[in-house]
């Protein structure tokens, strides 16, 4: 009898601590469960978007005009950005834009400071950006330039194969090595987004007179090419104060080209062989 009673002790010695240690150990995991319980994320991300807007409709001086919209209902693009401000918040924004691809050029626009295409530039990091038109050219609406004197000027250089002799088989193609034909690598990819003649200081003082470096680039390219056989006339169409010497080899253009390019290399080229009398 003795025997039992002292047993009985011992077990309520021994079931008092451990009741107390499973409520600690309960108190320990919920207060450790509330520590590793990740933090509810933000359901927005608001961004700032300052646009240049000026309109000849109402020929007031151009301003930049804020836009805010929540990155995590937006493509990753800027073109998606201005598309959704364009769709959603004011259908008045002008701006052009057509493959999405970054092929046609047609969405060339500075952003942050820099020329790009908006199709292939992803949204900038920080609370806001500043898209504005590529500069120093004529605004027609809001981030639409006049191309004119751009094209007029790659037409100038009469950007297509001319020959002096037919070809030795009528209707046959006119044939290549692949030596000749990787001498035209990094200039038949330019799409004339003229991010890089837009860029050029020496476009910005001339841009009547300097051809450029999108311009350049494509007569190089024509120079170059061994199907091609008016070489000499095209230097001699070039060889200018102002059409080719105004280039002063900063290398603004291949900063700027969206293609990876590098236009002054071309020009550096045609200079080459005009000192060399080719």
């Amino acid at each position: 009898m003795a025997t039992g009673l002292v047993r009985r002790a011992i077990s309520r010695v021994q079931l008092l601590p451990a009741s107390k240690l499973i409520i600690a150990r309960a108190h320990a995991s919920e207060a450790e469960a509330q520590q590793v319980e990740p933090k509810a994320k933000p359901t927005t991300n608001l961004k700032t978007f300052q646009i240049y807007r000026w309109s000849p409709e109402n020929p007031q001086n151009p301003e930049l005009q804020d836009y805010q919209i929540d990155l995590k209902d937006c493509g990753p693009m800027v073109l998606d950005a201005l598309i959704k401000i364009k769709n959603e918040m004011d259908p008045t924004l002008t701006f052009r834009r057509s493959c999405r691809e970054g092929i046609c050029g047609s969405c060339a626009m500075n952003i942050d400071g820099c020329n790009g295409l908006a199709c292939l530039t992803k949204i900038p990091s920080g609370s806001s950006s500043t898209i504005t038109p590529l500069p120093h050219m004529f605004v027609i609406k809001d981030l639409v330039v006049d191309m004119t004197n751009f094209y007029n000027q790659y037409k100038s250089i009469e950007p297509w194969l001319k020959r002096k002799n037919p070809p030795s088989a009528l209707g046959k193609e006119i044939l290549q090595s692949k030596k000749d034909r990787a001498k035209l690598d990094g200039m038949y990819e330019c799409i004339l987004c003229a991010c890089c003649s837009t860029s050029c200081p020496s476009y910005w003082w001339n841009p009547e007179t300097y051809l450029g470096p999108a311009a350049l680039l494509h007569a190089n390219r024509w120079i170059m090419d061994s199907r091609d056989e008016y070489t000499q006339e095209r230097l001699d169409a070039v060889n200018h104060e102002f059409k080719l010497y105004r280039c002063h080899t900063i290398l603004n253009c291949a900063r700027a080209c969206p293609k990876g390019l590098n236009p002054g290399k071309q020009i550096q080229n045609i200079k080459k062989l005009e000192r060399s009398g080719v």
